[in-house]
């Protein structure tokens, strides 16, 4: 497998030098020359295959001959450790449970996958490499704990100041060893620019190898897949599931969408966004414009624009008709979250995370017009990390995982950084 810069204006490379590379020269995204189409019987046999060989299955294409088959299925292994639930919420919608691995976010399999493909390209390795991730709340967390500890990885995060949980500040600031914080007084938008930045500065790397870990990245990117496969593999109904996707930065959807590619039936697929809705506004126009990012309860969702939106255009072949065929998007207010939160746990007794509880009210929304719509929500994130939304939906606080009382135990260790690119240059060069 090859991949190409969605700007074109740089070599093709294989999965690893992608990998370590993060973005291409030309700033663009990595794509892959073509998309692989997994067997028929490989869908049908989906029930009697374990998560690992579904998972080392869905990866295999897309890594190629860079990582041998017997490394691979370690490293997938290692990715789907823990559990994955699809559990009905009631009898038409359902919740595939991503939030039982290790820091409680859907973001430990694309960062545990990415962090054992980056330590075995890094073996024969004499230069440090140094993770660039900027994260608008679970992803510095799940890529701190893949990366904690990993011989010749540094990792720097950028987090936007009092704009991430107190959960999730803690497992990305209490770290330590290899892992940097760094808590800019701006946006995630900020936090991102800043990363591309740095990417783009031709100082930075002289000296430095730099690789990223957000979902431009397509070792994280698209080891998203497989958790797609794994619901489906728990898919009762004869029809095809409407999955409905919390959407951000929108690699999570769009790691879907390339499964639907690939083979794996799905009737249709629900954007579920907050008001930072980017991409609900370009299905209703045709017209992609980014927006201001305004923060919200559903804070990993804050993005005006979507670093993978060109990523989904790619999949859709520019076509606007059959994206708008395919997607649907919807824009659920912080008053409609709580609400959905509130009204789920008094009637189907389920507590949704606020990133869920927009799924489950866009999906909602969507049945009311395709009324024999069934389907699933994303549910990215352990309702713990959102202490303030649950409180106030349901009136106490949700139950905090033994594992997640630990963190209140270590101190925070942040760096504060001013919202401009000079002074994070000036850091990294200080390294």
């Amino acid at each position: 497998m090859k991949y190409f810069s969605l700007n074109k204006q740089s070599p093709i490379v294989n999965f690893k030098e992608a990998t370590i590379l993060g973005q291409a020269p030309d700033k663009g995204l990595y794509f892959p020359e073509h998309i692989p189409v997994h067997a028929t019987n490989f869908i049908d046999q989906l029930k009697n295959l374990s998560k690992e060989e579904i998972a080392f299955r869905v990866m295999e294409p897309f890594v190629g001959d860079v990582i041998p088959a017997d490394e691979l299925y370690r490293i997938v292994c290692e990715t789907v450790n823990f559990s994955f639930p699809l559990k009905w919420i009631h009898s038409t919608i359902a919740s595939l449970e991503l939030y039982h691995g290790p820091t409680f976010a859907f973001k430990d399999v694309g960062a545990r996958f990415m962090s054992r493909c980056l330590s075995y390209f890094s073996k024969n390795q004499t230069n440090r490499i140094t993770i660039l991730v900027a994260t608008s709340g679970d992803t510095g967390g799940a890529v701190a704990n893949g990366f904690l500890g990993v011989e010749g990885i540094e990792v720097v995060i950028l987090y936007p100041s009092g704009k991430v949980s107190p959960v999730q500040e803690l497992q990305l600031t209490t770290c330590g060893e290899n892992i940097t914080a760094l808590e800019v007084d701006g946006s995630f938008d900020d936090c991102q620019a800043m990363v591309k930045m740095a990417f783009a500065d031709k100082d930075i790397n002289n000296q430095m190898q730099l690789c990223s870990a957000n979902s431009i990245n397509v070792a994280r990117w698209l080891s998203q897949q497989i958790y797609y496969f794994l619901a489906y593999q728990q898919w009762e109904d004869q029809t095809a599931p409407v999955i409905a996707v919390p959407s951000g930065n929108f690699g999570n959807l769009c790691a879907a969408m390339m499964a639907f590619k690939t083979g794996l039936p799905v009737k249709h697929f629900i954007a579920a966004c907050n008001i930072n809705d980017a991409v609900p506004a370009y299905l209703q126009t045709g017209m992609f414009s980014s927006k201001p990012t305004t923060a919200t309860i559903s804070n990993a969702m804050d993005v005006g624009n979507p670093s993978n939106f060109v990523r989904i255009l790619e999949i859709m072949n520019q076509d606007y008709t059959s994206f708008s065929s395919l997607v649907s998007g919807y824009t659920i207010s912080d008053e409609t979250t709580i609400q959905t939160i509130r009204e789920v746990y008094q009637q189907n007794n389920y507590l949704l995370d606020p990133h869920g509880a927009v799924a489950y009210a866009a999906l909602h929304q969507y049945q009311q017009i395709h009324a024999d719509a069934k389907g699933y929500i994303v549910e990215t994130a352990d309702p713990v990390k959102f202490p303030d939304a649950i409180k106030t939906a349901i009136g106490s606080e949700p139950l905090i995982p033994l594992a997640a009382m630990e963190l209140f135990a270590k101190e925070k260790r942040s760096i504060p950084l001013k919202n401009e690119y000079a002074s994070f240059k000036d850091y990294l060069l200080s390294r």
